[in-house]
């Protein structure tokens, strides 16, 4: 079996790469309707000064130069909107491209990297980070590029009609320029601050949520409405120096404009001879250069806001490569698995489970001894087995939390039929032990072996052929009672999901609901104990030799753990069990009693 690389080589840049390569004919599209647009946007000016200077002339303008003005007015305006249908579609292509390479990065992140992770600051990024990538390209780069062209082109025909408002504009476009760029970093400044405050908003209410038992207790409403209110605020001032500066800018921007147009009226109008070689036009002319002042600081208004968009982008786009880069769990290679006991298949799922019913139903019912198979494993005066290979074994495990180190030298071993209980004092390690079986965690040294090879090794498929997970509190996914159970899973055919809710004894249960196994779930349609069931049902229904149980009667009363517990000795008749446990009650079979780093671990 091979590692893959740890992480993966993807980036904000390949995204928008691969997307255009994709998207080619749209990209195209693009490109066409940006120049076609901007081309055809210079002609109707032209066109309108050639009828005004005929009808000043006294000559009628023939319906085919009215005709060829309407035209390029509708053309003109076709070829925006065509242009700014593409721009959205692009958009939401990309948009669909990062937001589905961050959902493969997400479920790809090592547990470590998540807990330090903020859930408001991990939702920001799939939502606003991303709403400002897809703004780049809608109404950013592309809108800029179309605008500078528009800017260009228009300079160069006012350059060839009118060399005085050529050389006016000269000198007002780095001033508005520079006006834009004071404006703009401002602007920016201030929602940088508002996406950070934004960010504490959408934290703070699953943060709430979570903890409200909490809050309720200790009384503290009114500070966690304070703190929420102080988030508000912050949100609230950031977007009002935003607005000031975007109300300060359009109307400086028309006013120039304005200016521009007086300035050069009033010198063609003075009579001067050096004046008027530079503003002299005639007045088919000075309308047309009129329309074209208004089209180039509109343009030249739109390139402020632009480069904000663009600002904004950057910073979403290095939120994101931020994000892209924290490092993955090593994701393992799929493998066909050969061993009969974990056979992937349809009838293989449905006959483990017949088998461990059996097994269960032949078996004595002791599930305070461990269930050996004498024949495979012989137990010798020292009480080690022999013969046979551990089904769970740490040697020499050494892991820590940053610089905490929860086990040092670990070993132990836990083989095939066992039973066995972890106990010990709230961080001795119980949990960790787990998360390293359950590949979340890879050793700082040694090796955390499940039938030999080591867990974090474990490609996602084999995990649940070899082992059953039993958590202490039942997380719900979404859909039906079915998908609870095969999470999913195509292959885990109906009578094998029957097979395992019959075994936990909650088929009769399942069955009495109005739609049976394809019933949708919601929160009030089982009970604890039940929900607890369904946990055990949805370990054992692809019919793993080992089975993990984290504290799985710790928030049940006494008649539901026994409910519960009956189920367990039906599934784990057998079966390899591993459970963490603080209660008497549900100690199962040898106890591996955790003492923390500084101690020597003790086996009974």
């Amino acid at each position: 079996m091979e590692i893959m690389t740890a992480n993966r080589r993807i980036s904000a840049a390949s995204i928008i790469g691969n997307t255009v390569a994709r998207e080619k004919w749209l990209s195209i599209g693009i490109v066409l309707t940006v120049t076609g647009a901007v081309a055809i946007s210079l002609l109707p000016p032209l066109v309108l000064g050639k009828i005004i200077d005929r009808i000043a002339g006294g000559n009628f303008p023939g319906f085919s130069m009215a005709a060829e003005y309407f035209l390029l007015i509708f053309l003109s305006g076709a070829l925006e909107s065509l242009r700014e249908s593409f721009l959205t579609v692009f958009g939401q292509k990309m948009t669909h491209a990062f937001r589905s390479e961050l959902s493969k990065k997400l479920v790809r992140l090592s547990a470590d990297t998540l807990n330090k992770e903020e859930p408001g600051a991990v939702v920001s990024r799939f939502v606003g980070d991303v709403d400002t990538v897809e703004a780049l390209f809608t109404s950013g780069i592309i809108s800029m590029f179309a605008d500078a062209c528009r800017v260009i082109s228009i300079f160069a025909v006012i350059w060839f009609q009118n060399r005085g408002l050529a050389l006016l504009l000269i000198i007002l476009i780095p001033v508005i320029f520079v006006f834009t760029r004071i404006v703009q970093k401002r602007m920016l400044t201030a929602q940088l601050a508002n996406r950070v405050a934004v960010s504490r908003v959408t934290n703070h209410v699953p943060e709430t949520i979570r903890c409200i038992r909490t809050i309720h207790t200790l009384g503290k409403e009114t500070y966690m409405e304070k703190r929420y209110d102080d988030y508000i605020g912050e949100s609230y001032s950031a977007i009002e120096k935003t607005n000031f500066y975007d109300a300060v800018y359009s109307p400086v921007i028309l006013f120039l404009n304005a200016v521009a147009v007086a300035a050069v009226m009033l010198l063609a109008a003075s009579g001067n001879a050096k004046v008027l070689a530079l503003f002299g036009m005639s007045v088919g002319t000075s309308v047309a250069v009129i329309n074209y002042i208004s089209q180039v600081f509109s343009p030249i208004e739109n390139l402020g806001m632009e480069i904000q968009t663009i600002q904004s982008a950057v910073a979403g786009v290095y939120r994101i490569n931020e994000f892209l880069a924290k490092p993955e769990r090593e994701m393992v290679e799929e493998r066909a698995l050969v061993d009969s006991r974990h056979t992937v298949g349809k009838n293989g799922a449905v006959q483990e489970l017949e088998n461990a019913q059996g097994r269960a139903e032949n078996s004595s019912g002791d599930t305070s001894a461990a269930s050996i198979d004498l024949d495979a494993a012989k137990v010798n005066d020292s009480g080690i087995f022999e013969n046979t290979e551990p089904c769970v074994e740490f040697k020499d495990v050494t892991f820590g939390y940053d610089d905490h180190i929860v086990l040092n030298d670990m070993n132990f071993a836990i083989y095939p039929g066992e039973q066995v209980t972890l106990t010990g004092r709230t961080g001795a390690g119980k949990s960790t032990i787990f998360k390293l079986l359950l590949g979340l965690y890879r050793p700082n040294s040694g090796e955390a072996l499940i039938e030999g090879e080591a867990a974090y090794r474990l490609s996602d498929k084999e995990k649940r052929k070899k082992f059953g997970y039993v958590e202490q509190s039942f997380h719900m996914v979404p859909g039906t009672v079915k998908d609870q159970i095969t999470l999913y899973d195509d292959s885990i055919p109906d009578e094998a999901v029957k097979q395992a809710a019959k075994m936990v004894g909650l088929d009769s249960s399942i069955e009495a609901l109005e739609h049976g196994y394809d019933t949708i779930c919601t929160p009030e349609v089982f009970s604890q104990g039940q929900w607890q069931l369904l946990s055990i049902a949805r370990a054992a229904v692809t019919g793993p030799e080992l089975l993990l149980l984290d504290e799985i009667t710790a928030n049940l009363d006494a008649e539901t753990e026994r409910a519960v517990l009956q189920a367990l000795k039906q599934v784990s008749a057998n079966r390899t069990v591993v459970s963490i446990s603080h209660r008497f009650s549900a100690e199962m079979g040898r106890i591996i009693k955790l003492t923390g780093v500084d101690e020597k671990l003790k086996i009974c």
